[in-house]
């Protein structure tokens, strides 16, 4: 048997953030975990964690160029300049649960599989959701090792509210994926 503590925020959002990441910070040392996946769409976020983290493997994920608009990117100049000096890599690329799925069913009306999967992730918070996506990721990309106890920090809108423990897989191997621990989540899904 194993007892560990979960942190439940009342609310999901942005200012769960600094608590998230030091608690976080203390998780990672106490399990002895290097690796630390972060998304962050402006950066603001990333720039928070790779300096409280610093310490760590931190790959900052953020959304592809085009998420929002045409050829948008949506992480700021700065910010990146500011997680990079802070020694985490940034990583941007089609979303590992969507992608041309995506498009598909906007231009179809119909649901596929990997929506399926995210839907029903979205159960438990947009930050699992996310932090299921953005590990897939950054294991496909070579940025954290496959097959490990990995920390994945997510949130809902902005911010961060969600950190899991999870063991690392590849998009090929999606379910050989596990959620292994909750370190944190919001109590509800709606900001």
């Amino acid at each position: 048997m194993v007892e560990t503590k979960t942190i439940y925020f009342e609310r999901p959002g942005k200012e769960n953030t600094e608590t998230m990441l030091k608690l976080v910070k203390e998780y990672a040392e106490t399990k002895g975990i290097k690796d630390i996946v972060v998304a962050s769409t402006t950066g603001e976020t990333g720039v928070k964690a790779s300096r409280i983290l610093k310490d760590f493997n931190v790959v900052v994920v953020t959304h592809h160029f085009g998420f929002r608009q045409p050829g948008l990117h949506e992480l700021l100049e700065e910010n990146r300049k500011k997680i990079l000096e802070n020694g985490a890599k940034i990583f941007t690329a089609t979303h590992a649960l969507s992608g041309v799925e995506r498009a598909i069913r906007k231009k179809f009306e119909t649901v596929m599989p990997l929506e399926l999967i995210a839907h029903t992730l979205r159960l438990f918070g947009e930050g699992t959701k996310v932090c299921v996506e953005i590990v897939i990721m950054a294991v496909d990309a070579g940025l954290i090792p496959e097959d490990r106890e990995v920390i994945a920090i997510a949130g809902t809108g902005h911010g961060a509210d969600t950190a899991l423990m999870i063991k690392s897989a590849s998009a090929s191997r999606f379910f050989d994926l596990e959620i292994r621990e909750v370190i944190a989540k919001p109590r509800t899904k709606e900001e």
